[in-house]
């Protein structure tokens, strides 16, 4: 069966547009009786480069994504795909195919209601991830190396101003949208999505809340755009949890302050050309002498010190900041002096919140593997997705995942409306970091030694899962929270 062809006739033939997913659905009712099998791709031609999503002559590559509500009316058409085009991309493409249809065509899937911006920001990003970071993504792992190339590809995409203004160069689409395309992005790396969020949300979006008019614009056009790579430096190696007792410190002098001390565990922090750092400014003060700072790549008496060897969410770079006798003029103080800890702890609301997207894409991630493996792997003459044991573990992963999503959904629907929960935030990459850890575990169950194996992507699933438990707030720091807050809210 020529799939491309049936379905071109079953949309009247034509050059018209139509929208991947429609596209998809077309191809799907030709395979649905099919297993799951390299066999349903057709034969595929010599390899190409890499195509162009759209074939809008007034666009050569994937164009941004503007999706605010002022500007919807032309931009739809700017993410469909024209029958011309698919043919040209799925069958150059077959991760297009397997990697975002099978483990999402061949079952029903729940729908969140999300919105059609959303769900084209999703179908967007996640054929950008399909063509440009799953097949990197082990490579990336391996070589422990940060893939900075794909920074101004992402910019050019506009995910990295998800909730920046527009006249900044951002969307403004909210919190929702960032975390779904945090999600899309975890999917194909985890890494990289590590890397993205604290670019987009640990940097970025801290300016873009904090930050004066002139700040604003000097430094986020060129972050929104992926020229510039950001990071946050707050923990330490005594100040981990318990970060309030940080130790470097911002003295003044005349009109400039002046930053000593180190910094742990800072994520992207050896390609960060622009960084939000806290210091002390009141050391006698406690929690009420933190101040928040914008450091820039080259300041003097700046220097990034030894990079982390990590288990896991390895390409994304975690390392030791030094700060020795930097100078920071005035200008660069984030926020109001002495006053940087409620910027920070504002911050890790948001920052737990659109973390949580990491998880749940290695969720899906790990779906994607379990769900096609179950149907092709063969014992006692049966596919072992036909034994009840297996559909238990099918079951469950399913249910778990949505259960995240709809958690993690709703707290982003609650910021987008101005109504951000300290303890909801904390719940849900609580809950999605844990369940993520339990899944990469279960996908490795199922696919018996083959998950074993470093063929298969499930142990690089286990290991980047469990940063999610570690970062921004241990999972005990998160129950602790929780539970301070209901019990303070019910006194």
């Amino acid at each position: 069966m020529d799939y491309r062809a049936a379905a071109k006739e079953r949309l009247g033939g034509g050059e018209r547009s139509i929208g991947m997913m429609e596209y998809w659905s077309v191809v799907d009712d030709y395979k649905q009786s099919k297993p799951v099998s390299a066999t349903w791709l057709p034969a595929l031609p010599p390899p190409m480069p890499h195509p162009t999503i759209t074939t809008s002559p007034q666009y050569s590559n994937p164009p941004p994504l503007h999706y605010s509500a002022r500007r919807r009316s032309n931009r739809s058409a700017a993410c469909r795909l024209s029958l011309p085009a698919a043919r040209r991309i799925l069958p150059a493409f077959p991760s297009l195919l397997l990697m975002s249809n099978v483990t999402r065509k061949i079952y029903p899937t729940l729908d969140f209601d999300i919105g059609f911006e959303i769900d084209q920001l999703r179908e967007t990003v996640r054929g950008f991830s399909d063509r440009e970071i799953a097949p990197r993504a082990e490579a990336i792992d391996r070589e422990d190396k940060f893939p900075r190339d794909l920074w101004p590809q992402m910019g050019a995409l506009g995910l990295h101003g998800i909730t920046v203004e527009e006249k900044y160069g951002g969307t403004e689409m909210g919190y929702l949208a960032h975390v779904v395309a945090m999600e899309e992005v975890s999917r194909a790396s985890a890494s990289v999505g590590l890397s993205y969020g604290a670019h987009s949300n640990l940097c970025i979006n801290q300016i873009a809340r904090n930050g004066s008019a002139e700040q604003k614009q000097r430094y986020l056009p060129r972050l929104v755009s992926g020229e510039y790579v950001g990071a946050l430096a707050m923990s330490e190696s005594g100040a981990g949890s318990d970060v309030v007792s940080l130790r470097t410190r911002a003295d003044r002098k005349g009109d400039r302050y002046v930053l000593n001390g180190t910094k742990m565990w800072t994520t992207n922090g050896s390609e960060a050309d622009v960084l939000v750092v806290y210091a002390k400014t009141d050391p006698n003060a406690g929690s009420r002498g933190i101040t928040a700072f914008l450091v820039e790549k080259g300041m003097s008496g700046f220097t990034v010190a030894q990079k982390l060897d990590k288990l896991g969410m390895r390409g994304s770079p975690t390392c030791e900041l030094v700060f020795t006798d930097c100078e920071i003029p005035e200008e660069n103080l984030l926020g109001t002096v002495n006053r940087g800890v409620s910027v920070l702890m504002s911050g890790l609301d948001y920052e737990r919140l659109v973390l949580a997207g990491g998880p749940v894409g290695i969720m899906q991630a790990c779906l994607d593997i379990v769900v096609p493996y179950v149907h092709e792997r063969q014992q006692f003459g049966r596919a072992i997705g036909e034994f009840q044991l297996m559909q238990g573990k099918l079951a469950d992963m399913y249910t778990t995942l949505n259960a995240c999503r709809a958690y993690v959904y709703a707290v982003a629907k609650a910021c987008d409306r101005g109504k951000t929960a300290r303890k909801d935030a904390a719940g849900a990459i609580l809950y999605a970091a844990e369940r993520a850890t339990w899944m990469a575990l279960e996908a490795i169950q199922a696919l018996g030694g083959n998950g074993y194996v470093n063929d298969f992507p499930t142990g690089r699933f286990l290991r980047d899962a469990k940063a999610y438990e570690i970062g921004a707030g241990t999972s005990e720091i998160r129950r602790m929270l929780i539970g301070r807050e209901l019990f303070e809210e019910t006194a």
